[in-house]
């Protein structure tokens, strides 16, 4: 028998999807990565790449 699921990793990702594409919708591609790359970069690590 399966037990009851705490977190639902599925939703989580369905709800950030939904609200990065909400930021996105008047963002060109070049201010997306500069969006992710602010968002993402510890302090003192080496910038992140995107083609």
């Amino acid at each position: 028998m399966r037990s009851e699921k705490k977190f639902d990793a599925v939703k989580m990702m369905r709800e950030i999807r939904d609200k990065l594409s909400k930021e996105f919708e008047h963002m060109n591609y070049e201010e997306q990565k500069k969006y992710i790359r602010e968002r993402i970069k510890p302090e003192g690590e080496k910038s992140v790449h995107f083609a």
